[in-house]
């Protein structure tokens, strides 16, 4: 336990201790605002009903743009593996969502979506490629014999996929699955910043911005960064407790 808490106290003492004098050598708090002016920013923020508001609202767009698109990702994963024209007719266009530059996504969703909605979207597509990339590698190493014993027993698709596919892609699913998440986040605050949804990070950041408050904007990083690793602290959790139920 003392091990961990070192690992984690001394990084951050360290690169604190970096900041605090890189901040001091500038001397300009509108150029790089130092820990302790980030910290009163953030306690004056964490006091504000709207700052909990904005948090939650956030949380939401990228939660249901992270299921979105693992859900639809994993089920297209399925497709290309289980049929040849799926991987044919899917695979040229998923690989072109993973190219395509976000920012491209948000301007031309921004004249086919309320700006509420345009995150979650943003969000999804970022993670959609991930999620299907990570899904098909993890089926496509099921094992040979079980697939041919679920044929020959008849289970069905679904129930191959569930029984054989699904446990057979746990280990690749789930570091996929975290690499999503971040994506997810990074892509979902963005749009927020340019659409400027109600009660929404992004739109706290844009606002700071807009008003020149460089602590502002870097205390609504802080709590966007914490927000993000807490999620995919519960994300971990959740996928160790499914792979050890699906091994036990």
């Amino acid at each position: 336990m003392a091990e961990k808490v070192r690992r984690v106290l001394l990084p951050a003492a360290f690169w604190l201790a970096v900041w605090w004098l890189c901040a001091l050598l500038v001397g300009k708090e509108l150029i790089l605002p130092s820990p302790w002016a980030v910290c009163q920013a953030l306690a004056k923020h964490v006091g504000e009903g709207s700052f909990w508001h904005a948090l939650t609202g956030s949380l939401g767009r990228v939660w249901a743009g992270f299921l979105a698109g693992t859900v639809l990702g994993t089920f297209l994963a399925w497709v290309t593996v289980r049929w040849r024209w799926g991987e044919t007719l899917l695979s040229p266009a998923l690989r072109a969502v993973r190219t395509v530059p976000v920012v491209s996504f948000i301007l031309m969703l921004y004249f086919a979506l309320p700006t509420g909605q345009i995150p979650v979207a943003v969000s999804a597509l970022m993670v959609l490629p991930v999620a299907w990339r990570s899904a098909r590698q993890g089926m496509e190493a099921a094992n040979p014999g079980l697939l041919e014993l679920a044929d020959h027993y008849r289970l069905g698709p679904w129930r191959t996929l569930r029984t054989v596919r699904l446990p057979a892609a746990l280990p690749a699913l789930s570091a996929g699955w975290e690499t999503a998440l971040g994506l997810a986040w990074k892509s979902g605050v963005a749009a927020e910043v340019l659409c400027q949804p109600k009660w929404a990070a992004g739109s706290g950041l844009q606002a700071a911005k807009a008003t020149l408050d460089t602590a502002g904007v870097a205390a609504w990083t802080v709590a966007i960064v914490a927000i993000s690793l807490a999620m995919e602290g519960i994300l971990k959790i959740c996928l160790r407790r499914w792979r050890g139920g699906v091994e036990g």
